[in-house]
């Protein structure tokens, strides 16, 4: 995940702010000298709503404050067991999803369809963040079974191995000692 933020930071023209969520980011952005604007760690094994809403409220308190132009997630997004990809998304502003003219229906909102938007857009930015932590979550959790597995593997093959080893030497040592005393009964018949 390190790498595709650092790409995708160098490819970019404009300076960026980082808000760190985890020791590992954290860390990075500082060995890449990147301005650190905020950094969340000790989240815990399984993080609420109450654990990321200072994050979202730093990424929205500086993009209200101006500044910043936009705010940016970047997480690991769980595919599967094996497959965790880096996702990007825009976070702020919210873009307004395309409609298709059949599905263009004017609704009557009350209150004002501005009041509903005022009051649902932080909302949405909270549940995008935590969504986030937890997709990282996973995807953490997901690479450890499978460093656990992978690890637990070569260590059944090592002792396969060992143990075949063993086995050869201690039955060498056997057949040596055998034609020893073979050898030592033929001289004291002989």
């Amino acid at each position: 995940m390190n790498r595709a933020v650092l790409q995708r930071i160098t490819r970019s023209e404009v300076p960026t702010s980082i808000i760190s969520v985890g020791r590992r980011g954290r860390d990075f952005a500082v060995r890449q000298g990147w301005d650190l604007r905020a950094e969340f760690t000790n989240l815990g094994d399984a993080p609420g709503l109450n654990e990321t809403l200072p994050i979202t409220r730093v990424a929205m308190d500086d993009y209200l404050s101006g500044y910043v132009d936009e705010v940016w997630v970047a997480y690991s997004e769980f595919v599967n067991a094996a497959v965790q990809r880096p996702r990007f998304e825009k976070l702020i502003p919210v873009e307004p999803a395309e409609i298709t003219p059949e599905w263009n229906v004017e609704y009557l909102y009350e209150p004002s369809a501005d009041e509903v938007l005022e009051a649902l857009l932080p909302r949405y930015v909270e549940m995008v963040v935590l969504h986030a932590v937890l997709e990282n979550l996973a995807s953490e959790q997901s690479a450890r079974m499978v460093a656990m597995r992978n690890a637990s593997d070569a260590a059944k093959d090592m002792i396969t191995g060992l143990t075949l080893t063993y086995n050869k030497t201690r039955q060498e040592t056997i057949t040596k000692e055998l034609l020893d005393i073979v050898g030592g009964v033929a001289a004291l018949e002989g």
